[in-house]
């Protein structure tokens, strides 16, 4: 993986959330990492589904454990999303983080999180989305997309197009819609 933000997923348990996580991380750019044990089967056909296909163009890597990841992946910053967290993702300065560092955004499984052992030996790299009192947490695959995208955005989003690319970018203005026929006009 060449990504310079990087998403890893701490044991995560519903393959709706971590295949919801994978479409995120093709839209934006970036490297999944996976740490196993899994609460799903990732080959089984219905994560596949739940990925929309987009495992066909994911850059991703499975580890038996945290321990094997950190191995693999030494070379970066790494961040922790946990509730206990007192910073909010828009006051860390990613764009701060020498280029050639990757950016690592650590999220824990969907029942406890990560481990308190991880998350206190990396304090000063924690961090929560704010929210109301009312809530303990958002779902996994939201708060992913929430932290993906603020990283990016600080990195003026690199990589990413800010125009349609399927349609093109003057679809809009173009476009034509017969009423009668309820359909586009060709």
């Amino acid at each position: 993986m060449n990504e310079r933000v990087n998403v890893v997923l701490f044991e995560p348990e519903i393959p709706q959330n971590t295949g919801n996580i994978m479409r995120t991380c093709v839209a934006a750019g970036c490297g999944l990492h996976i740490i196993k044990p899994l609460g799903f089967d990732i080959e089984d056909r219905r994560f596949k589904r739940a990925t929309t296909n987009h495992i066909t163009w994911a850059d991703y890597a499975l580890y038996e454990n945290y321990e094997d990841f950190i191995e693999d992946n030494s070379d970066g910053a790494y961040f922790f999303m946990t509730r206990y967290g007192k910073t909010a993702p828009s006051d860390i300065r990613f764009g701060s983080i020498a280029p050639d560092r990757r950016i690592y955004l650590v999220f824990g499984k969907e029942s406890t999180g990560i481990p308190c052992e991880i998350l206190r030996a990396n304090m000063d790299r924690c961090f929560r989305i704010p929210m109301t009192p009312d809530c303990r947490c958002l779902n996994l695959s939201n708060a992913c997309a929430i932290v993906i995208y603020e990283v990016m955005r600080q990195l003026g989003y690199p990589g990413l197009s800010g125009t349609e690319i399927q349609k093109g970018p003057d679809y809009l203005e173009n476009y034509s819609y017969d009423a009668t026929l309820k359909a586009p006009l060709e």
